[in-house]
């Protein structure tokens, strides 16, 4: 038998993914915030030694996170390389999200897998923490001008030097959160998913030999780039441009434009966002490495052959100027990037759509509409609840799109209302597809929901929401139609209430018994609706999914 025969090669790939996945599912199972617990708001994965790339990732955790990941990692590769003193036991922790982070509630946790006193790989660890301070619970603050008002940040520093825990790093984390039992939750969950993963990577190591799996690991990355170079290849040769729109910022009530120009050369692609709007004051700005994980993300979605790991964007070049608000630095605000991520990647559904018409999907409906409600409970202890929401997906040339479906930025769960209801003094009302939300086509889009939240709490409740889709509805392809707007309102003394900047509102005050209401958009539709079954018409009309009047 070779080094690296066919049969090794697939069975040490089946391997290390299952790894990744028992990682992943040892912090689902821990985590104190239903965030992770439930909603899988988390990753966990297997990085190069030298360039931060990602090798292995768990197939639960977030794709979001498989490209910025390997920026996180390199940030800590950069550190050890300045600063020296790495030594086996050591791991990082940070949130930094201008340093291969997403936004502040994600921390990263990176640890170095050593074999003979070198760095064989490295491994990590991200999940979405509660709360994190900054001026609004849960921070999602829709009002933010710089990170500051977002939370804490923490750059890379390191949690455990030789095994020992850093007591006073874990002070500091617990000093700046209004959540501090439940962060130290999830911190010993992503801390016990490294140590699971460190003793299973290696033993996978000790059973084949650094240099099989080393092999093993190259021999995945190159196939990834192949595959994607193949796709890419049966594209047309051209240039495709596509935009679209975010409500606004939060502060400054103008829309923010996201254009981008797809090259295709062979077996190449650039992507170019130089034409996209610059930075913003509110904080849907994201950094370079996020904007790059939301372009494999939607590359992934329609290349699906296409292994996760870094090697498939070797063929890829990407323009995205620190002169537009796709590649801030500190201290803009980024909290509300899933937003603008989001836009990302209906954009490059679109441009691909005008390359290859096979391939088109519809917009989906485009926004986490980050919600979060807070009090104190009747022993004064802090609440905070911290949620997400589905809306429709994009109809496609093979199906309608899926109803209340989670976003494409991630294999995340909507937390049930359940686990909701069990966890915070609040009553869902009403959890239901929203009727004529999705948009018209021969394929249709996916329906998006309606939820009703009523305050529990006797002291009342603060709401914050950093949304989108409020102006700017999901765009149809091939003839289909757009979904519809997203839609919030809330009780109050004088009457039901709507948010000026359609999508983003703060300082929201709810009495015990009062509600909120958000209506979620549908996807886009695909194709001519007139060309839609008479059949599936008369079905989505008898199941109650479009009026007769629509």
């Amino acid at each position: 038998m070779s080094a690296l025969d066919p049969v090794t090669f697939a069975i040490l790939t089946g391997r290390l993914e299952q790894i990744a996945d028992e990682m992943d599912a040892t912090l689902y199972r821990s985590a104190f915030n239903p965030i992770i617990a439930e909603a899988r708001d988390a990753c966990h994965g297997l990085y190069h030694a030298t360039t931060g790339a990602t090798m292995v990732q768990g197939a639960k955790g977030l794709p979001i996170f498989v490209g910025a990941m390997a920026f996180a990692v390199k940030a800590v590769i950069d550190k050890v390389g300045e600063q020296g003193g790495l030594e086996e036991g050591d791991t990082f922790i940070f949130n930094d999200p201008y340093a291969g982070g997403t936004h502040l509630n994600d921390f990263r946790l990176v640890r170095p897998l050593m074999r003979g006193g070198q760095v064989f790989a490295w491994l990590a660890s991200v999940g979405h923490w509660l709360d994190i301070g900054g001026n609004v619970p849960g921070g999602y603050n829709p009002q933010a001008t710089e990170s500051f008002q977002e939370g804490v940040l923490i750059p890379p520093v390191k949690l455990f030097r030789k095994g020992v825990l850093q007591q006073d790093i874990v002070d500091i984390l617990q000093a700046n959160t209004r959540l501090p039992r439940s962060n130290w939750g999830d911190l010993n969950g992503q801390l016990n998913a490294l140590d699971l993963g460190e003793r299973r990577f290696q033993a996978l190591i000790d059973e084949y030999g650094d240099a099989v799996v080393s092999a093993a690991l190259e021999a995945a990355s190159a196939r990834a780039e192949a595959l994607m170079r193949q796709n890419i290849a049966a594209l047309p040769d051209g240039t495709y441009s596509f935009e679209d729109y975010l409500d606004n910022d939060g502060i400054v009530d103008e829309r923010l434009t996201i254009a981008l120009d797809l090259t295709i050369s062979g077996e190449t692609m650039t992507l170019d966002f130089s034409r996209s709007s610059p930075p913003c004051k509110g904080p849907v700005n994201i950094a370079r490495s996020t904007a790059v994980a939301a372009c494999y993300v939607a590359l992934k979605h329609v290349f699906t052959a296409v292994p996760a790991n870094a090697g498939c964007l070797n063929p890829i070049s990407f323009d995205i100027p620190a002169t537009s608000f796709l590649g801030v630095t500190a201290p803009r605000p980024v909290a509300g990037y899933t937003e603008t991520i989001l836009r990302m990647i209906g954009v490059v559904f679109g441009a691909l759509a005008k390359a290859d018409p096979a391939r088109a999907t519809a917009a989906p409906f485009g926004t986490i509409n980050a919600l979060s409600i807070a009090g104190h409970r009747a022993n004064g202890e802090r609440w905070v609840m911290f949620s997400f929401f589905g809306g429709g997906l994009g109809g496609n040339p093979q199906s309608d799109g899926l109803n209340h479906a989670n976003n494409p930025i991630s294999t995340a769960t909507i937390p049930p209302a359940e686990i909701m209801e069990a966890s915070y003094p609040v009553m869902f009302t009403q959890w239901a597809l929203r009727p004529d939300s999705a948009g018209m086509g021969a394929h249709r889009g996916g329906f998006g929901a309606i939820y009703e939240i009523e305050v529990l709490s006797p002291g009342g409740a603060d709401v914050s929401l950093l949304g989108e889709r409020g102006r700017y509805a999901p765009f149809g392809v091939a003839g289909g139609q757009p979904g519809a707007l997203n839609n919030f309102t809330w009780d109050s003394d004088d009457g039901p209430q709507t948010a000026p900047m359609a999508s983003k509102i703060t300082g929201v005050k709810l009495r015990q018994g009062q509600r909120l209401r958000l209506e979620t958009p549908g996807g886009g539709g695909w194709g001519d609706p007139a060309q839609r079954s008479v059949e599936a018409v008369a079905r989505d009309i008898r199941r109650g999914f479009v009026t007769g009047a629509a």
